[in-house]
């Protein structure tokens, strides 16, 4: 016949029994670091480290930053002022030994590079200044100069715009369309605007309105950017029908756009201003 235990004594009866250790073992025993380290102990600070990173920069680091900053720019020939090479014009010698753009910047060999607008750069070449200038930065080659050079960066710099929109067509990073784009603004998806140079006003305004809204930006100068081409010109980039206004819906797109965008103006003498009342600096991309 079974008894029932209390229930002290069942607990005690389940609970495997623990042999006592030997008086003489304690030094043998490793306590857990909860039992060993005293209340009193504090764990050691992780936020500060002491070595060479707390040490200020020596001077001959600060002269490699320096160096290492001064490589990521390109002289222009002609001002002589530095910049990045987003925003200035590489020019190469083509198989021929004639100065060419590469805007693109992958030609091979050595190149020279511009920072001035197209009627500083005509002026530099009818005194003879871009010759100068391309002499020494070509180290004495044998080259030529095209009398329509500024013409040829031009439409190289026309051609690199339109291309870059349809490749971002491509990708699904832009759309065009009135309706599309008024419906897209006010959701706040769009980050950049632009409109064709002969794009109606009214439809304009009532498009940068709209965007104005989706930013809750109204009452600001936030609007888009009339381009230097034509409604013909970016249809026929994107391969779509009377494509008058273009919305970039991707951010990183929208700053591809805009970098190439910034260029071409500013060497048409115009830098971040639109032809139709946008004043200078209103439009930017949105993140």
């Amino acid at each position: 016949m079974l008894r029932k235990l209390p229930n002290d004594s069942v607990s005690a009866a389940i609970a495997p029994a623990v042999p006592a250790a030997p008086a003489d073992a304690g030094a043998g025993i490793v306590a857990p670091v909860s039992e060993a380290l005293p209340e009193s102990v504090d764990a050691p600070a992780t936020d500060h480290v002491d070595g060479p990173a707390d040490l200020p920069p020596t001077r001959k680091q600060m002269r490699e930053k320096r160096r290492m900053a001064e490589d990521s720019e390109r002289r222009c020939i002609i001002s002589g002022e530095r910049g990045s090479p987003a925003t200035l014009i590489r020019l190469a010698i083509g198989p021929d030994g004639q100065i060419l753009p590469d805007v693109r910047g992958k030609a091979p060999g050595r190149g020279a590079w511009l920072g001035v607008p197209r009627a500083e750069l005509e002026t530099a070449q009818a005194k003879g200044k871009l010759k100068g200038g391309l002499a020494r930065a070509f180290k004495g080659e044998a080259l030529s100069i095209p009398d329509d050079l500024a013409a040829r960066i031009d439409d190289a710099l026309r051609r690199e715009f339109v291309d870059r929109l349809g490749l971002e067509a491509r990708s699904s990073t832009l759309i065009n369309g009135f309706d599309k784009i008024d419906t897209a603004a006010r959701r706040g998806q769009v980050k950049l605007l632009l409109h064709a140079a002969d794009a109606r006003d009214d439809g304009v305004r009532k498009l940068d309105q709209a965007w104005r809204v989706g930013e809750e930006l109204e009452g600001t100068d936030l609007g888009g950017l009339r381009l230097p081409v034509d409604r013909e010109a970016l249809s026929m980039a994107l391969g779509r029908d009377n494509v008058v206004h273009i919305a970039m819906i991707d951010a990183r797109a929208g700053e591809r756009v805009r970098t190439l965008l910034d260029r071409w103006q500013s060497y048409l003498g115009c830098a971040n201003a639109a032809t139709s009342g946008n004043p200078a600096g209103a439009v930017d991309v949105v993140r």
